[in-house]
């Protein structure tokens, strides 16, 4: 064996000890989820034959010639007994693409499938796709809705920042081939646009989340719903605020639907995102909320503060202080695999069941968006702990 088919068989086999090294839950807990000890998926995961030439002739030195950057914000589906996540990996080129990865078991063992997804273009090419929420609907397709984003040409000459955001559509069969839908019409630009798993009144059901420039939500108030009479021209031409806003709290600056909601005998489990702006920047942490069964823009629990923020080295990455969710898969015994990924860098689980995340959402104290409010909701339950304690 030849020095460079060693160096390539040492490759292989440090790719094969990652992606089949077991992980392990994380024994502290605060009983509403589980942690796990390491990201389930990060660049190093991506295959070695999408990073290296592997032919002597044209890389004598083994060099990766495509370099991966990150793996993130995932949209997640169970699949032939799969536990399936639809990736957005980020290459060294700052372009993000989907790629599917599986697990025998959700925690760990991902594989990425040998080729990433082709996506079709819509009309209009986008520069960059990222962030897809996917949704098996009961009109029997698997769809899946992702931003699009291209270059605002309306910007002054020179700025090569400034970006406009759609949401795009796009269906499976296979979670192979993919057909690109028209992008959603919306009378302002969207991102984190989710699509609703059942059919109401008859029509499909969006989440949104309207904002007035590609960073900024400037007047947009929330978390949006709208209904579409077809999703194959799907258009938007009234929004309503579900979800809204508030000064000093975790979503002052923005929030927005993660995965479509899991359907409990209790109501819609809702997992989003809410952004505050701080010294070090934005602030990205994971909250709760749910809606009624016979309407879901009834909210009926709305726990205050953040579900999950991040900890430790998910604090640190691309885009530090950030988690994002955009998957999760509550399987038929009620457990429930929540994706995360942690400063736009590599992705994670965490692990619970139905009955605790409802548990979490209709007996946590709302915010009373006070500080007197806060401080009260607090005595009550030393009052009521003193009680127990005597």
């Amino acid at each position: 064996m030849s020095l460079f088919d060693e160096k390539v068989k040492a490759l292989f086999a440090e790719h094969e000890a990652l992606i089949t090294r077991k992980n392990e839950p994380v024994s502290q807990s605060n009983g509403i989820y589980t942690r796990y000890k390491y990201p389930i998926l990060t660049a190093a995961h991506t295959p070695v034959f999408w990073r290296y030439d592997l032919d002597e002739k044209s890389n004598p030195y083994l060099m990766e010639r495509i370099g991966m950057n990150a793996t993130m914000n995932s949209g997640a589906i169970k699949w032939n007994g799969k536990y399936v996540l639809v990736v957005r990996v980020e290459g060294a080129d700052r372009k993000s693409f989907f790629a599917v990865a599986e697990s025998p078991n959700g925690v760990d063992n991902f594989r990425f499938w040998d080729y990433p997804v082709t996506m079709p273009d819509d009309v209009i090419p986008a520069t960059n796709i990222y962030d897809m929420r996917i949704t098996a609907h009961e009109d029997g397709w698997i769809y899946g809705v992702f931003c699009a984003e291209r270059h605002d040409d309306n910007a002054p000459a020179g700025d090569l920042s400034a970006a406009t955001a759609t949401a795009a559509i796009a269906r499976t069969k296979d979670l192979k081939t993919w057909y690109r839908l028209p992008d959603l019409k919306t009378k302002s630009q969207q991102r984190n646009v989710v699509l609703h798993p059942e059919f109401v009144d008859g029509k499909y059901a969006f989440y949104t989340r309207p904002q007035d420039g590609f960073i900024d939500t400037g007047s947009g108030g929330g978390i949006g719903w709208a209904l579409v009479d077809d999703i194959t021209h799907a258009e938007i031409t009234d929004e309503k605020i579900i979800d809204l806003r508030y000064y000093h709290t975790i979503k002052e600056v923005k929030n927005g639907e993660g995965p479509h909601p899991i359907k409990t005998p209790k109501g819609w489990l809702h997992l989003a995102h809410g952004v505050r702006g701080c010294a070090a920047g934005l602030r990205y942490v994971l909250y709760m909320y749910m809606t009624a069964l016979d309407d879901p823009t009834r909210v009926i629990a709305a726990p205050g503060g953040y579900f999950m923020a991040p900890e430790g080295e998910e604090r640190i990455g691309d885009v530090s202080n950030v988690l994002f969710a955009n998957g999760w898969i509550a399987d038929e015994d009620g457990m429930v695999y929540i994706y995360y990924a942690s400063s736009d860098t590599r992705m994670h689980v965490a692990v619970s069941t139905i009955d605790k995340l409802v548990d979490y959402c209709m007996n946590t104290p709302e915010d009373g968006l006070t500080t007197t409010a806060s401080v009260e909701t607090l005595k009550k339950l030393i009052d009521r702990n003193m009680k127990i304690m005597k």
